[in-house]
């Protein structure tokens, strides 16, 4: 096996240990900023009804189309970035230490058949 194809199965593990709170964190972040975002169009329609929008489709357009509300799509925006790099670091970890798997179990029949 060429030093390039070598696994080194205690780093692939600890950077899954490693990185399995700040996922989880990442994680915790996205679902937080989705259930914010629709209590702060909430507060936003509530406001629109106050500046006079009587129409629920009003408020709802003003609440959509007010800046506090796009600050929060960027920062799901940014969360799901997050969480999306991490899980997919996570998940080539996790197929890197298959592959070391696999070839073990190979290295020991070839190890039997010799």
């Amino acid at each position: 096996m060429s030093q390039d194809a070598k696994i080194d199965v205690f780093k692939v593990l600890d950077f899954i240990r490693d990185h399995a709170s700040e996922y989880a964190q990442a994680k915790a972040d996205r679902v937080h900023l989705e259930e914010f975002r629709k209590s702060k169009k909430a507060l936003l329609m509530r406001q629109a009804e106050i500046d006079g929008h009587k129409s629920a489709v009003a408020q709802e357009r003003e609440a959509y189309a007010h800046p506090e509300y796009l600050e929060v799509l960027e920062g799901l925006k940014a969360a799901v970035e997050k969480e999306e790099s991490l899980r997919w670091l996570i998940t080539a970890a996790q197929a890197k230490f298959s592959a070391w798997q696999t070839l073990e179990a190979t290295r020991r029949i070839e190890a039997k058949i010799i």
